[in-house]
């Protein structure tokens, strides 16, 4: 085996360059992106809800999705993947463009919530049927079993889409929906590490480059960015992918590196988003009003100085 094919294969030299190389494209890409939302009117308008007083750009889920992309393919084509593996990046990356292109043509033009309704519920049966991804059972959480096979593929489906719509709305305030990201993309990442999975840690900390990239500018005042819609329904789909992979993998018992009660791990991961999108969803029902639609009533807005 050649010296290359040796470094390929050290989990821990892929987590770096994954996460280095998403990093390096994203950082690169973002100004151009900026410059392209300036001149072609490409912004988020401030409004009552807003937490800007000046139009900023909201096409970030192009530069996310683009850096993700390229870095995960470039390294999942030479880290030598079982077929398997190769499958679920197939899977996932097919599905991340039916996303991608729903999210850019809501930034741009807006788009009903069924059209995304249906595109996330697409894009999710999509990986789950032909990767098998799905929730076999809860590890005794509620006192479940096994799920029949159809319960088991719906739940999932449905899983995948509240996670998607979880991060969508919380995506109100500079840096939260990437924060609350990249420490649970690099708790999944680490177990995928200790396990070797490498498709796994190649998902997680590729996405946490991207992420860092990101947050430079949507926390600068002079260029700042927005993830958009594209950018948010993008991260919460990957990190649906990753908590299901990891229970999946958890659920077989195979890993030198095991927890128990796997779900309640995942639970406590995503509770912020997850919590909060339920505790909004309540509100906005209880007030006559979509469940769906936008405002500022999320948990930490009375904790952030907005500009």
């Amino acid at each position: 085996m050649s010296i290359l094919n040796q470094i390929l294969l050290n989990p821990y030299f892929l987590a770096c360059l994954s996460l280095f190389i998403a990093f390096v494209i994203s950082i690169r890409m973002y100004p151009v992106i900026i410059l392209l939302g300036y001149r072609k009117n490409l912004v988020a308008n401030p409004g009552h809800r807003s937490s800007h007083v000046k139009k900023i750009p909201n096409l970030g889920g192009i530069g996310l999705f683009i850096a993700f992309s390229i870095a995960l393919t470039i390294l999942g084509s030479l880290s030598y993947l079982s077929p398997s593996s190769l499958t679920k990046l197939v899977s996932l990356l097919s599905a991340m463009i039916i996303l991608f292109f729903l999210g850019v043509k809501d930034d741009i033009i807006g788009l009903s919530p069924k059209k995304k309704l249906i595109g996330q519920i697409l894009s999710a049966a999509l990986v789950v049927m032909t990767t098998d991804l799905r929730i076999h059972n809860l590890g005794g959480l509620f006192g479940l079993g096994d799920f029949p096979y159809l319960f088991s593929v719906a739940f999932t489906i449905f899983l995948f889409v509240f996670v998607v719509n979880a991060f969508n709305l919380v995506d109100g305030i500079d840096g939260l929906a990437s924060a609350i990201a990249i420490i649970a993309s690099a708790t999944f990442g680490i177990f995928a590490l200790l396990n070797h999975q490498y498709l796994m840690l190649l998902t997680s900390f590729t996405l946490i480059g991207a992420l860092a990239g990101f947050l430079r500018y949507n926390f600068s005042e002079k260029r700042k960015l927005f993830m958009g819609d594209s950018g948010s329904m993008f991260i919460g789909f990957l990190l649906a992918f990753q908590a299901f992979s990891f229970l999946a993998y958890q659920d077989s018992h195979y890993g030198a590196f095991t927890v128990s009660n796997a779900p309640i791990l995942v639970l406590a991961i995503l509770s912020f988003p997850l919590l909060d999108t339920i505790r909004v969803f309540i509100i906005r029902i209880k007030n006559g009003r979509s469940p769906f639609s936008a405002d500022r009533n999320h948990i930490p807005t009375d904790c952030w100085t907005w500009v």
